[in-house]
């Protein structure tokens, strides 16, 4: 992309749902390179691994550029011709329900909103869902039981003001690393901070840990009814909070009280001793946040556990006050976002509730919609299902590979290969979802795209543009929206650009609101493209006014709404009775990262402009920081920062709850036992994320430096089990359930519950042989929110019985390759690949059709061992590298990788690629540990053996974990390990 000048344009992560501010710099010759925005509250300047690569992954490679109908180029009419009269036609013939749309929390909320709307509003049906049902519906649903809204009540500063932090079924320091940073960095300025884990796997996160409870699978019902039976027994409860604010208290406590400490015991598979010291830190620490993730919602009894989880909150008033309060972090940037357009089966726009005559009534008038949809629409599990059985004709999947990331995958793929018509919006050409689509339509990509996201603390930020949009791809709301106006519905979708949809989301929310409702962005019903374009991160609720509901300062709320509009992004403070303040950012940074060693680039930014010209910009000392002190309590919470964003706004501190009563509700629970295993299956496969990669890698995949931590797909096994089925470390394993098998890696290893094995959720068809481990999962669901249980499935595992073992590192992605097991991995100049089989082949003619291109081979046979190497050489570029072995391939891998970008002149060093192993005074880095800087365990082990006793240390003579911090907890493993064997 040709630009007059270098610019830098303020922007917002497309991972997780921290929702980092980034900073995209473009340079006058189009080169692109990214860090993290200091100013934006969510992140302060930090990103991840994932964040940091940004911009490896914005290519073209790969990329759907024009429209396609059955594989062939078109054009935009009649690819939206088609779309259009064949969801038009089947509504004739088979009614509204018998199309749907499978969305994502991939898009940005304009995307969502306009799907959503005409969906629900203009076809009339609800059968429109999201993969963040697979995700966070549960904590949707359990916040819906509990306080009549899908709420988040607290933010991330709680993070840091907490004295207690509770981390259940959450991965923090993988899944969402800038956060873990975050309270990393406030447990060292105060070191009497505590911190459990509750995971079954000892994650990296328990690094931070002062006590990790291995948990049985689904144990969490069990644990936190437990809890709330404790605290009722010990008199910790705000009984003075639950009789003013809450229902149902006397129900809950007697349900809890079912199981005592020893059956508690039982149903955790913890011991009395902890369950002790858990509980009673529990109750003697008044500032607790619990934060929990997928091991939560993930379950049959998700729900359940989400609840189980407020109940303990709302006994003990811990509950939107600072650092304290339940606190449900999500899985993608912008699943909050769909939440709040009603982008679920089961909810309606801006928060309001699609069984409710009076919310359906009002949204169809604010539409001037012919109908809304009269009933919740069809769940994900719920929907494939009713592909499979005809009862859906039309499928639109957007943003999203459900092939590879629903439950029983290998059903909905066999669904989705039979329905009579599939549109598929996606950026890439090839997933293993969009080679079933009929019509493909080319969809913007990250730095494309304009829109907002909001994150898991209830804040929204702009996506916005930085590169030009490459061939014929469209945003996806532009998509819709034409879609829309060939079906007939031209005037209600008319809009030109993510602003006007934007207004018209923000006014709805605000529409006959008078603070009924939790979202409330009205202040920005009218903002115009300016504003837009200007709009700084902000917290909702934003209301156009104050109500009698929510109190406030008129004057404060007028304010704030103007410096939204022009583009302050300022903050509201509503609490019943007190007037906004104005929270002066804290003297002392808590969390500027100071303890890590930071690139010069990580310092904030003097201007707020989205777009600034490179060299405008200014230094100031200290970044801007999360406030220790100064909180307000109320509902909702918090304050406006004059000229900055980042103060915060809590909810339910004073009680007001969105329910009838204005009353929480506690949840009777009960624990049931969940016992899936049995004697054919008999041990529970759990499901997840790895650090360095994200959903089904179409992103991450094309990045050689977040390819290296993790490059193939594995199985976690605790080393008992391994040894009782004959596996050893990095085997090659069949890991089967009743409905599928995948061939992954042995990862023998004590971070494992032993019973359990954990198979990540990340590898394809695309790139791997038999790797799809959502094939393995059953479509079992949450009977109250719909949500697939990925964490505790039946299965076996055995060892599948290779003969040959091979490693290649490639200039060019082989065409085809023939083996039994296969994985590929990007590299720096090239591709990595790890294969095995269980026959063997004519192994010079196999190496010749990894390489491809022509050139001079050396090799090496030795036939009696079974030993076969091969190096392939284009004048003085190495085309590609084969070793072959019995057993998995010994050879220095980072060392081989290298080899694609060297210069290979000197003939005799080639023998050195043949032996696999670097000469002379050349290092082995081996297995990569800090993406961000490429470093190996190898140098990190050396410069333990050179003195280096820290990972502050480490950091200062290596610069591993000092850009991120993701891999922090890894370096502390290996000196942590240094150490143990000089003891011995």
């Amino acid at each position: 992309m040709q630009i007059d000048e270098a610019r830098e344009v303020r922007t917002t992560c497309p991972y997780c749902g921290v929702g980092c501010g980034v900073l995209a710099k473009v340079a006058a010759d189009g080169e692109i390179t990214v860090r993290g925005d200091p100013d934006h509250p969510a992140n302060f300047g930090r990103l991840c691994s994932k964040g940091s690569a940004l911009a490896e992954t914005i290519d073209l490679d790969g990329r759907l550029l024009y429209p396609e109908i059955h594989g062939r180029r078109t054009d935009w009419d009649e690819a939206l011709d088609l779309v259009a009269s064949t969801f038009s036609q089947t509504i004739a013939e088979h009614g509204p329900g018998s199309v749907a749309f499978y969305v994502s929390g991939q898009l940005l909320t304009e995307d969502y909103y306009v799907a959503n709307k005409l969906m629900k509003g203009f076809i009339g049906s609800a059968n429109i869902d999201t993969n963040s049902r697979l995700c966070m519906a549960s904590s949707v649903a359990g916040h819906r039981r509990a306080f009549g809204s899908d709420t988040v009540p607290g933010n991330y500063e709680d993070l840091e003001l907490a004295d207690l932090i509770v981390l259940v079924g959450s991965n923090l320091a993988w899944c969402h690393p800038v956060l873990y940073q975050r309270i990393a960095a406030a447990r060292e300025k105060r070191p009497e901070m505590k911190v459990v884990l509750i995971d079954p796997r000892r994650t990296m996160t328990s690094d931070i840990a002062d006590m990790h409870l291995a948990i049985a699978p689904d144990g969490d019902v069990a644990l936190f009814t437990g809890l709330l039976a404790y605290l009722g027994q010990h008199n910790a409860l705000d009984r003075t909070y639950i009789t003013a604010h809450t229902t149902g208290f006397g129900q809950a406590l007697f349900a809890a009280s079912a199981l005592d400490l020893a059956g508690i015991a039982a149903a955790t598979g913890l011991s009395e001793d902890e369950l002790a010291r858990f509980y009673s830190l529990f109750a003697a620490t008044a500032k607790t946040v619990t934060v929990y993730s997928q091991g939560v919602n993930q379950s049959s009894s998700g729900t359940d556990k989400v609840n189980a989880i407020i109940n303990c909150h709302l006994a003990t008033g811990r509950i939107g006050k600072p650092g304290a309060g339940p606190f449900s972090v999500t899985g993608q940037p912008n699943a909050m976002g769909g939440r709040e357009v009603g982008g679920m089966a089961n909810m309606l726009a801006a928060h309001m509730e699609i069984e409710n005559p009076e919310h359906r009534e009002r949204v169809r008038r604010f539409w001037n919609a012919p109908t809304v949809a009269e009933k919740p629409g069809l769940k994900a599990v719920e929907m494939f299902q009713a592909v499979a059985d005809g009862r859906i004709k039309a499928l639109w999947i957007m943003a999203t590979n459900p092939v590879d990331s629903m439950p029983d995958a290998d059903a909905v793929e066999a669904a989705i290969k039979a329905c009579p018509f599939v549109v598929v919006s996606d950026v890439l050409g090839e997933t293993d979802t969009v080679r079933h689509a009929h019509v493909r339509l080319p969809a913007t990509a990250w730095g494309e795209k304009d829109g907002t996201v909001t994150n898991s603390e209830r804040r929204i930020s702009r996506q916005r543009a930085f590169l030009a949009r490459p061939g014929g791809a469209r945003p996806d709301w532009w998509i819709i929206a034409e879609v829309a106006k060939l079906m007939g519905f031209g005037e209600a979708f008319s809009h030109v650009s993510p602003t006007d949809i934007f207004a018209e989301h923000a006014a709805l929310s605000g529409f006959e609101n008078d603070g009924a409702r939790d979202f409330d962005i009205g202040a920005y019903g009218d903002i115009g493209a300016e504003a837009y374009e200007d709009l700084l991160p902000f917290q909702w609720p934003a209301p156009a006014s104050p109500s009698p509901l929510r109190g406030g300062s008129a004057r404060a709320l007028s304010k704030a709404k103007q410096a939204g509009r022009g583009g302050v992004g300022g903050e509201v403070s509503t609490s019943p009775g007190r007037p906004t303040e104005v929270e002066a950012v804290a003297d002392d940074p808590l969390w500027p990262a100071g303890h890590l060693p930071l690139k010069g680039g990580d310092q904030p930014a003097a201007r707020l402009s989205p777009v600034s010209q490179v060299d405008e910009w200014a230094q100031p000392a200290k970044p801007p920081i999360s406030p220790l002190e100064g909180e307000m309590a109320g509902r909702p919470e918090g304050g406006v920062q004059a000229g900055h964003s980042s103060a915060s706004i809590r909810f339910f501190a004073n009680g007001g709850f969105y329910t009838p009563d204005g009353k929480a509700r506690f949840i009777a629970i009960r624990p049931a036992a969940q016992t899936r295993t049995n004697p054919d299956y008999p041990l529970v496969l759990n499901t997840g994320r790895v650090r360095d990669h994200w959903h089904t890698m179409t992103r991450t995949g094309k990045s050689p430096r977040l390819s290296q931590h993790m490059a193939e797909p594995f199985v976690e096994i605790h080393p008992a089990d391994a040894q009782h089925y004959g596996i050893g470390d990095a085997d090659i394993v069949r890991v089967s359930t009743g409905h599928g098998e995948v061939l992954v890696r042995a990862l023998v290893t004590v971070r494992q519950r032993q019973g359990s094995v954990f198979v990540p959720m990340h590898w394809t068809d695309q790139i791997s042989a038999r790797a799809r481990v959502d094939a393995l999962v059953p479509p079992t669901t949450d009977a109250i929110s719909g949500q697939p249980a990925s964490k505790n499935v039946a299965a076996r595992i055995q060892r599948f019985a290779a003969t040959a073992f091979g490693f290649a590192v490639l200039a060019e992605r082989p065409a085809s390759i023939d083996a039994d097991y296969w994985s590929l991995a990007r590299c720096p100049a090239g591709w990595r690949l790890e294969i095995a089989l269980q026959s063997g082949r004519d192994w010079t003619g196999f190496a010749a059709s990894l390489f491809g291109l022509e050139g001079e081979t050396l090799a090496y046979h030795d036939i009696a061992g079974g030993h076969h190497r091969f190096a392939r050489f284009a004048g003085n570029r190495l085309v590609g590298a084969f070793y072959l072995a019995p057993t998995p391939v010994a050879v220095s891998r980072g060392w081989a990788v290298e080899q694609l970008g060297a210069d290979h002149a000197d003939r005799q060093a080639r023998l050195a690629i043949v032996a696999g192993r670097p000469g002379g005074n050349s290092v082995d880095r081996s297995a990569i540990v800090c993406a961000c800087f490429g470093v190996g365990a190898n140098q990190i082990a050396e410069a333990v053996r050179g003195g280096c006793t820290s990972v502050a240390a480490i950091g200062a003579a290596l610069h591993a974990g000092t850009n991120c911090g993701s891999c922090r907890a890894e370096i502390k493993t290996i000196i942590d390990g240094r150490r143990l064997q000089a003891a011995e």
